[in-house]
């Protein structure tokens, strides 16, 4: 059966998100299954680091959301389906999906979707355009909580004969691993950010938009030094603006007008994410609106780092509460205050078991083998 099963995923694009590292693991570990592997994406980041050996890699504007572009899209899916014989498509985004879905009508095959978000909707339109990833015969959540979404505001497109099941997201435990990091590269990325190690390192890592947050930390720091008196650490907020310039001014004009300058760092990009987090002492991620998975969160945690998190969405999950990390009232800063307080005056003994529970969490619920061999088998039973 296995060596029967050619899957081709289909994502925007590549890059460093928990929708694209899932697509690209998936697809790496379904050649260990002697499962042939497909992805189509317009281009991306990750896209260097495919092993062309193991996976198929195709490039198509799926991630245009232009009609004609769409129904093109469809054209040419029908074409490599036939001609590759592919037996499921799995979609992860929804622009993509529609040609998906269509491509998969046409030509009887399994059509598998993941939900990676809330897609906000304002009105029966987006709604409709949105549901096309309950439309196939395995809808994938990335968490209880986006299970439940679904099931709230989709329940009018949902089949019974239909699969609907939670896959939690997974990551790479051996690369997210605290004893795998050199002292001499710490130091380099440091001197590289231009950081002295005499305070602790607050790390916010997360693409700068409003709804993950900036603000209301800046806010919270700047409760934290009226109550301390004084700057007990460093705030380095790691991520792209993605061309929201005018959003990254204004957070810096918030740490201007906290006279906060010196104590924020803004760094656009790390190529190695798990060093980012082990020169840091405390991790945060402020999100006021729901996260669907929280990979920060998980990350944090698998590195054994002190996680701070708001008590919303994905990391209602992932998180054990004054265990394996932190929660805050959602869009509070001073709720958000009183937690950076606690994690300054925590004694070692604490932060380090807190890490170690953290890192057993993880690896005991949001492994990137778990995941995969999770998706692989309901891959199986679909096609039996």
């Amino acid at each position: 059966m296995s060596s029967n099963i050619k899957v081709l995923q289909v994502i925007p694009k590549l890059g460093y998100g928990g929708a694209e590292t899932g697509c690209y693991d998936i697809a790496h570990y379904l050649p260990e299954k002697k499962c042939k592997s497909f992805i189509v994406t317009s281009g991306g980041q990750l896209l260097k680091f495919i092993d062309k050996k193991k996976v198929n890699l195709i490039r198509l504007p799926v991630h245009s959301k232009n009609p004609l572009l769409m129904f093109l899209n469809t054209i040419f899916l029908i074409g490599i389906i036939l001609f590759f014989n592919i037996t499921i498509v799995h979609a992860r985004s929804r622009a993509p999906a529609w040609s998906c879905w269509l491509a998969t009508k046409l030509t009887r095959r399994k059509f598998v979707t993941t939900f990676h978000g809330t897609y906000n909707f304002s009105g029966k339109l987006k709604k409709f355009y949105n549901s096309v990833m309950v439309r196939s015969d395995l809808i994938i959540a990335g968490s209880n909580f986006i299970f439940s979404h679904i099931k709230e505001n989709y329940f009018e497109f949902l089949e019974s004969k239909k699969k609907f099941l939670v896959i939690f997201r997974g990551i790479n435990i051996d690369y997210f691993d605290s004893s795998t990091k050199l002292e001499t590269d710490e130091k380099k990325l440091l001197e590289e950010w231009e950081i002295k190690k005499e305070k602790k390192i607050i790390l916010v890592p997360g693409r700068l938009t409003s709804w993950k947050g900036q603000e209301m930390l800046i806010e919270a720091v700047n409760l934290v030094n009226i109550e301390l008196g004084y700057e007990a650490f460093h705030v380095i907020i790691l991520g792209s603006e993605q061309g929201r310039s005018l959003y990254k001014k204004k957070l810096i004009r918030l740490a201007e007008q906290y006279r906060l300058t010196n104590q924020f760092k803004f760094i656009e990009h790390c190529k190695d994410m798990a060093l980012a987090y082990q020169v840091s002492d405390i991790v945060i991620s402020p999100s006021i609106e729901p996260e669907a998975f929280g990979r920060v969160a998980v990350e944090a945690q698998s590195m054994e780092k002190l996680i701070i998190a708001s008590n919303i969405g994905g990391s209602n999950e992932t998180i054990i509460n004054e265990k394996t990390g932190l929660l805050f009232e959602s869009g509070d800063p001073d709720s958000l205050r009183k937690k950076i307080i606690q994690a300054l005056t925590m004694d070692e003994t604490s932060i380090k078991l807190m890490g170690k529970e953290g890192r057993k969490n993880v690896i005991k619920k949001f492994n990137v083998e778990k995941m995969c061999f999770s998706t692989y088998s309901e891959y199986k039973r679909l096609l039996n």
